[in-house]
């Protein structure tokens, strides 16, 4: 069933226009009714987030996307009709601006990194409390990696077991080669660092380590910085 607040995005859109600063759109997908509710319930007590739609599988989650362009997607992975690996990969094709945020049971790194490479920019584990799941609702729209250190080490390893194997042939070299700074803003990144801690590291402002990040997602051709640190593992550019 697909449900959505047109009406109330407009409104949103109209006061945004007036300089009144608006929430972060969300969409749920999951095929269990009861737990989008609750999901839904735990974002309503925050005014800086707004649930605009629902959807109970992969393929709805599509077409609400192509609706209503919200900036985030909370996306299980087990739906029938069509995945969230699949559905991910197809709603970052179409707008790789939003930002899929997978809901999972389990933390399993083979199919966290099959989430990755379809462009999930993290994940939060379903027996969460609210505030750890607001929490890194947070982080990742302001452009901060959701995931936990030792899971995102787990499967950066993990590729880097499977690039060894591999009979392909390597990537090529990058068009745009990263500046030596950028180049150890990305090895924070590959730690897990969040902006704030890669800025205290490197003696930095915000605002400076926000601009690097941005030129090393360009540059690698990534949609956000955990598909970076994948991308810059597969052209040899890092290792952990």
């Amino acid at each position: 069933m697909l449900t959505d607040r047109l009406g109330r995005v407009e409104m949103v859109t109209a006061s945004d226009e007036e300089g009144i600063s608006r929430p972060s759109t969300l969409v749920i997908v999951d095929d269990h009714p009861l737990f989008r509710a609750a999901i839904r319930q735990m974002v309503s007590q925050w005014p800086d987030l707004e649930v605009v739609g629902e959807a109970s599988d992969g393929c709805e989650s599509v077409e609400l996307c192509h609706r209503l362009h919200p900036e985030l997607v909370l996306m299980d992975l087990s739906m029938p009709n069509m995945d969230g690996f699949e559905a991910t990969s197809e709603i970052k094709h179409e707008s790789p601006s939003t930002i899929v945020l997978v809901l999972t049971a389990f933390e399993e790194p083979e199919y966290l990194l099959k989430a990755l490479r379809a462009g999930a920019s993290g994940y939060v584990l379903k027996h969460m409390g609210s505030q750890q799941i607001v929490g890194a609702i947070r982080r990742v729209l302001e452009g901060d990696s959701p995931l936990n250190q030792e899971v995102a080490m787990q499967l950066l390893i993990r590729l880097i077991g499977e690039m060894k194997h591999k009979e392909s042939e390597p990537k090529s070299l990058l068009p745009i080669p990263l500046s030596p700074r950028e180049m150890e803003v990305l090895k924070l990144l590959a730690r897990g660092q969040s902006n704030q801690q890669i800025a205290d590291n490197l003696f930095i402002s915000m605002s400076t380590v926000k601009n690097h990040v941005h030129h090393i997602i360009e540059k690698l051709g990534a949609s956000d910085r955990v598909q970076a640190v994948i991308l810059a593992i597969e052209y040899d550019l890092i290792s952990l």
